[in-house]
C-alpha cells in the first residue's frame, strides 16, 4: 500500500491507499519540533491499529509521497524515510521530481507543493480548465488551464487565522467555533462573529472565482471549480461557485505524482 503525507502549516493528513482507493486517513497536528524519530513513532502508532498492516513500522507499505509546507518537517520526514523505511521506494515532491504539469509561474519554486499536487488532481479527475480552492490555514485559489497547465493563483488569509486575528485584535471579542450560525443576521456576538466567517468566506469565494474564471476561459462556465481543505464544508452549503468537494484531492495528486516518478525509475 501507499503512504501519502501532506504536510500543512497547522494540520497534517495522512492517507493509506490500496490501488486507486483510499482506505485509511489521519489528520494530526503539525508541530516543527518533532524529530524524525519521534514522528517515526507516532506513525508506528496510527497505522498499527489498521488491520492490513503488520505490527512493525512499515510493514505492508510499498511507498511513500510526501509534500510539506513546513521545511522543518520536510527534512524530519526525509530521515524517517531513510531511517526506517529505506527498501520502501518514496518520492518528496520538490523541484526536478515529474508532476506532468508544467508551472507557468515566475518563478515555480515559489509555488507551494501542496497546490501544485492539487492542480496534478484536479487536472487528472475533472480536466481543465479549473480551478481549485483549498480551505487551509490559508485559503488558496488555483488556476489550471485547459491544457493543464498551473498558471497561477491566488492566496488569501485563512478562516481559523482570521478567526483568531478577530480574538487577538479586537479587545470585546474571542475567539469562536466556526460553526454555521442559525440566521446571516446574528442575534449575539458569537453568532454574528461566525456569520460574518461563514458568509464573508462564501462571498469572497464566489467573488474571486468569478474574476479568475473570466481570466481562465473564453467561457467562465467551462471552469470546473473544486473545494478541498478541512474547512471546505463550512462554505460548501453557502458558496455558489463550487461545483465538485474533494476532501482528499491532494492525497489523490500524491499518489499520482508517486505512480509517474516510480514508473520512471
Amino acid at each position: 500500500m501507499l503512504l501519502t503525507i501532506d504536510v500543512g502549516n497547522t494540520q497534517t493528513v495522512l492517507g493509506l491507499f490500496d490501488g486507486e482507493d483510499i482506505v485509511e486517513h489521519w489528520r494530526i497536528s503539525t508541530d516543527p519540533r518533532r524529530t524524525a524519530d519521534e514522528l517515526a513513532v507516532l506513525l508506528q502508532g496510527l497505522m498499527g491499529m489498521h488491520p492490513l498492516l503488520g505490527d512493525e513500522l512499515g510493514d505492508g507499505i510499498d511507498g511513500i509521497a510526501i509534500c510539506a509546507t513546513v521545511p522543518s518537517v520536510l527534512h524530519e520526514l526525509r530521515e524517517v524515510t531513510r531511517r526506517y523505511y529505506g527498501d520502501v521506494p518514496a518520492v518528496l515532491v520538490e523541484p526536478g521530481v515529474k508532476t506532468g504539469v508544467p508551472i507557468l509561474f515566475d518563478n515555480p519554486k515559489e509555488v507551494g507543493a501542496d497546490r501544485i499536487v492539487n492542480a496534478v488532481a484536479a487536472n487528472e479527475l475533472y480536466g481543465g480548465p479549473a480551478i481549485v480552492v483549498d480551505f487551509g490555514t490559508a485559503t488558496t485559489f488555483d488556476a489550471v488551464s485547459a491544457r493543464g497547465e498551473y498558471v497561477g493563483g491566488v492566496i488569501a488569509p485563512g478562516i481559523e487565522i482570521s478567526v483568531e486575528a478577530l480574538g487577538v485584535k479586537a479587545a470585546m471579542l474571542r475567539k469562536i467555533e466556526v460553526a454555521r450560525p442559525r440566521s446571516v443576521i446574528g442575534k449575539n456576538t458569537v453568532e454574528a462573529m461566525q456569520a460574518g466567517i461563514v458568509y464573508g468566506f462564501a462571498g469572497q469565494v464566489d467573488g474571486v472565482v468569478s474574476r479568475i474564471a473570466r481570466e481562465l476561459a473564453d467561457d467562465p462556465d467551462d471552469v470546473t471549480v473544486i473545494a478541498t481543505g478541512g474547512l471546505a464544508p463550512m462554505v460548501l452549503g453557502e458558496s455558489s461557485a463550487i461545483d465538485e468537494h474533494e476532501p482528499w484531492l491532494t492525497l489523490i495528486g500524491l499518489r499520482l505524482v508517486y505512480e509517474r516518478n516510480i514508473a520512471r525509475t
